[in-house]
């Protein structure tokens, strides 16, 4: 165990809730609502006290991933790069927040891989919405782009989306208001001892 990694152990056993930090990803379909329940649950627990960055996936692509495309290969490196991020503000005492799609399941495992070797806190929530109230809502008009025929590759139309199939915690966000899904999602926070 390397000097870093024993400092980090050492100080994860003396931390209370508020200073302990992990990663929440919030997977979904575009317009599902993860980012809304991000930024509601990120109010929640700055409110408790606790430090917390939200990790937008849009964003993370201006900034971080400029130059990538929306290719498998591409996907995986943003995935990968705001897994990153994520885990070394996480072990730094961060509730990093990141409503980000990532689409595959082997780029999801990959971050949670990198979290657990490190030690750090890691939940994946499923923002379950359906396709069919996604592109109802089409907050970006990501959506009617793609049915006229400007886009291709959208993430669950004609692009593939790879479901959890067991996540922390599955949001039905269509059947309840963004207060019960951040509640949810802080309710298991705090059975995890993170919140």
């Amino acid at each position: 165990m390397t000097d870093h990694q024993e400092g980090r152990v050492r100080h994860e056993g003396r931390a209370s809730a508020t200073e302990r930090g992990a990663t929440v990803w919030l997977t979904g379909l575009p317009s599902a609502g993860k980012t809304t329940i991000a930024y509601e649950l990120a109010g929640r627990l700055r409110a408790e006290g606790h430090r917390v960055e939200v990790l937008d996936g849009d964003e993370i692509r201006e900034f971080l991933s400029a130059g990538l495309g929306f290719s498998r290969e591409d996907r995986h490196t943003n995935v990968q790069r705001i897994g990153f991020v994520a885990e070394l503000l996480a072990s730094q005492g961060v509730k990093a927040l990141v409503p980000v799609i990532a689409p595959y399941a082997d780029s999801r495992e990959a971050v949670r891989k990198r979290h657990h070797t490190e030690g750090t806190g890691y939940l994946e929530v499923h923002v379950a919405t359906p396709v069919e109230v996604c592109s109802v809502r089409d907050v970006k008009g990501l959506y009617a782009k793609q049915a006229a025929g400007e886009i291709s590759g959208l993430t669950g139309v004609d692009d593939p989306y790879e479901a959890p199939e067991s996540p922390d915690l599955r949001i039905e966000s269509h059947t309840q208001s963004v207060e019960e899904s951040a509640a949810a999602l802080h309710a298991l926070l705090t059975e995890r001892g993170l919140a």
